[in-house]
């Protein structure tokens, strides 16, 4: 080996020059609890995909079998078919939570959207007690305000309708929404809305054409939270709704319980379904997603 001034090069050299690269401890620990995250995720939602594919009898043998021995896609056709008795209430079943949390997401995000634009750019008396009085509403459990939820919605003539949910999940998912909106516009320079108002735009337009397109991130994340928040509702949407043509996915899952039998391979075919919607949105925003979680993550 080579060495300058006879000095010899300290640590080991790998044979093109390079230096080997050293493993520290802290890298292998985050590694080991990454992996065991991600194990903790996916192993659930394997072993609903493996029982989704086994028959009846198959999903009670024990010991289980974690890769079906004749796998069947016979559950999936049964929920997903329009004929027979189980597919048409099924797809009902998962229109109507397509409905509500569409309807609640763009509700939210229409609300909060120059809500938490006025929290971040304007000063009024009360501001500040006003923004935190928002976020009081999620300092209780969800049972706290069933009863005087049900009530107003009684007297509004709104029980057993899908607008009892939409509003209801509004008043847990809209506080949250202005709070992380807020956070994104709270980032965005003021200059570039007075440049914008120099060169002869109002307000609005300087908005519209300015900081939307800056906090979209932000945007999208919000309304994928307010999405899986009212995707997965159960306890309003057990209480609310009456009908059986207006039922939601979550409620809806139940039946596929009796009370002698449980058709597990149909009840986890039915719960795997249902997470697909939010497994898609994910994909396909993630890029969003995870931008939005780094700039609304640190204030500027």
């Amino acid at each position: 080996m080579t060495t300058v001034a006879g000095v010899r090069p300290r640590g080991r050299v790998a044979a093109r020059g390079w230096p080997r690269p050293r493993i520290k401890t802290l890298d292998v620990i985050a590694t080991l609890w990454l992996i065991l995250l991600l194990a903790f995720a996916l192993i659930p939602m394997l072993w609903m995909l493996s029982t989704s594919l086994k028959g009846q009898f198959a999903a009670l043998a024990q010991p289980p079998e974690w890769i079906p021995s004749h796998p069947t896609l016979d559950q999936y056709q049964t929920l997903l078919s329009p004929t027979g008795t189980v597919g048409p209430v099924f797809l009902r079943y998962f229109l109507n939570s397509m409905i509500v949390s569409l309807t609640t997401t763009a509700l939210g995000v229409l609300i909060a959207i120059p809500a938490a634009y006025a929290f971040s750019r304007f000063q009024f008396p009360g501001r500040d007690v006003l923004f935190f009085a928002v976020l009081v509403r999620n300092m209780f459990p969800v049972v706290v305000f069933l009863i005087p939820l049900f009530i107003l919605m009684r007297a509004l003539h709104l029980v057993n309708t899908h607008w009892s949910l939409i509003l209801t999940y509004m008043t847990f998912g809209l506080p949250l929404s202005i709070w992380l909106l807020k956070g994104f516009y709270d980032n965005i320079p003021e200059e570039l809305e007075r440049a914008a108002r120099i060169d002869g735009a109002s307000r609005f337009k300087a908005f519209w054409l300015i900081i939307m397109p800056l906090s979209s991130p932000g945007i999208i994340a919000t309304a994928i939270y307010a999405f899986i928040g009212a995707w997965n509702e159960y306890v309003y949407a057990l209480t609310f709704l009456n009908s059986e043509s207006l039922l939601t996915l979550p409620v809806g899952l139940q039946h596929f319980f009796t009370e002698f039998a449980t058709n597990w391979p149909g009840l986890m075919a039915a719960a795997f379904i249902m997470s697909v919607p939010v497994v898609v949105m994910f994909m396909l925003l993630q890029k969003q997603f995870v931008q939005a979680l780094t700039e609304g993550a640190v204030k500027a």
